[in-house]
């Protein structure tokens, strides 16, 4: 069964593509970095929204949930939807969908408009996301696609760094609507510059049922390796959604603080997106196996040491540049694992990711609600561990499906 291919492709790989297109690769990363620092400027600007939209800051938080549903749902349907549509065309077309929601939130009259704005982030997210692994492999030579994703992913992480002082910074200068307009021009030339430098990229000769999207879940391969992806992600929000009160709480530090740390966080993501691309060259699974490692020991950590500061902040250092490269090594993994079919592979990621957050943040608060933030950061440190176990297994899967095929 895990030899089997999938029967049906919704995307046609080329055989070999010779030169790398890196203009279209850093075209892609500046509409990642566009997107994702709309989804998270709602963070800094809940009070001024909240005040401008006639709600409570709670009403426009649930905004950030919106776009989370929108995600899984267009994830889920996206090949069912793009059909036989150039790749290209639909690429440009969620871009333009996040310049549109950009426009609709910033000029929104009441809460509906802005919701509204927000589903058409997440449709937006879960279309970009499904297909970016899929167009990697249509734009470089497959030993260069950790390098692409990890430029994807940089895109992701320095929107990261800078979406909640940004936002912060264009609510004081020019109003939160300001700050939503400021992304407008960003999002048009990221648009433009995709139109340009993207290659064609056919959609597959047949169409895909929407059913069909889960399908490469009987092969045991997939399905341990989302599993681990699932528990990575889990594992990750269970501690890190929580990061800011453990620091007031147990660490004591204070607001100006906390603002740089959540800095020195993102930077260092941004340093282990760049790097990761040279840990992936060879046996991808060694970095599946021991990044979350890494990341269950800087939780066992702070349970220990979250009084020390000194510890804290080194700890904190790894976990950014760790985790924020991690998700690059899975969607390598699904490159290597899906390369008939990782359009539909990338789908299922986007959906089993967005999934696995909202799942790590409810566990984690309830957690910390009820029994401290040693509880969840413990829980936290399992769930990685159960990742690096099941990549484990992961590997061990591979290496049967490949030994008959060498044999013969």
């Amino acid at each position: 069964m895990d030899s089997a291919k999938s029967d049906e492709t919704s995307d046609v790989v080329p055989e070999g593509v010779k030169e790398a297109n890196w203009s279209g690769v850093f075209a892609m990363s500046l509409c990642a970095f566009v997107m994702i620092t709309g989804e998270f400027m709602p963070v800094s600007l809940l009070t001024p929204m909240a005040a401008g939209l006639g709600v409570t800051e709670g009403a426009v938080g649930q905004g950030i949930s919106m776009s989370g549903v929108f995600a899984v749902i267009v994830a889920l349907s996206i090949s069912a939807i793009a059909g036989k549509l150039d790749r290209k065309t639909v690429l440009v077309a969620l871009t333009g969908v996040m310049l549109l929601s950009g426009v609709l939130i910033a000029l929104a009259p009441n809460y509906l408009v802005y919701m509204i704005g927000r589903a058409l982030v997440g449709v937006a997210l879960g279309g970009f996301w499904s297909m970016s692994a899929s167009a990697a492999m249509r734009m470089v030579p497959m030993e260069k696609v950790p390098k692409a994703l990890a430029i994807f992913n940089g895109g992701n992480a320095l929107a990261m760094v800078i979406a909640a002082p940004l936002g912060s910074f264009l609510g004081s200068l020019i109003s939160w609507r300001g700050g939503f307009l400021f992304l407008v021009p960003v999002a048009l030339i990221a648009l433009v510059w995709q139109w340009i430098t993207l290659p064609s990229m056919p959609g597959g000769s047949e169409g895909r049922k929407l059913h069909h999207i889960f399908r490469p879940l009987r092969r045991s391969l997939i399905a341990v390796g989302f599993s681990a992806t699932a528990l990575l992600f889990m594992g990750q929000f269970t501690l890190y959604t929580y990061i800011r009160p453990f620091l007031e709480g147990e660490t004591g530090v204070s607001e100006q603080l906390l603002t740089l740390i959540l800095l020195m966080i993102g930077v260092a993501g941004f340093i282990g997106t760049s790097l990761i691309s040279h840990a992936l060259k060879g046996n991808v699974y060694r970095a599946l196996m021991t990044m979350p490692a890494i990341l269950a020991i800087c939780g066992l950590l702070l349970v220990q040491f979250g009084d020390q500061l000194a510890v804290v902040l080194g700890v904190l250092f790894v976990w950014g540049f760790v985790a924020t490269s991690a998700p690059v090594g899975w969607w390598t993994w699904l490159s290597q694992s899906m390369p008939d079919d990782a359009e539909a592979g990338g789908g299922l990621m986007v959906a089993i990711i967005q999934l696995s957050i909202g799942l790590g943040s409810t566990l984690g608060g309830v957690l910390f609600d009820y029994s401290g933030f040693e509880s969840a950061f413990s829980v936290s440190a399992v769930l990685l561990l159960c990742s690096g176990g099941m990549a484990l297994l992961c590997m061990g899967i591979s290496r049967r499906v490949v030994q008959p095929q060498v044999a013969s």
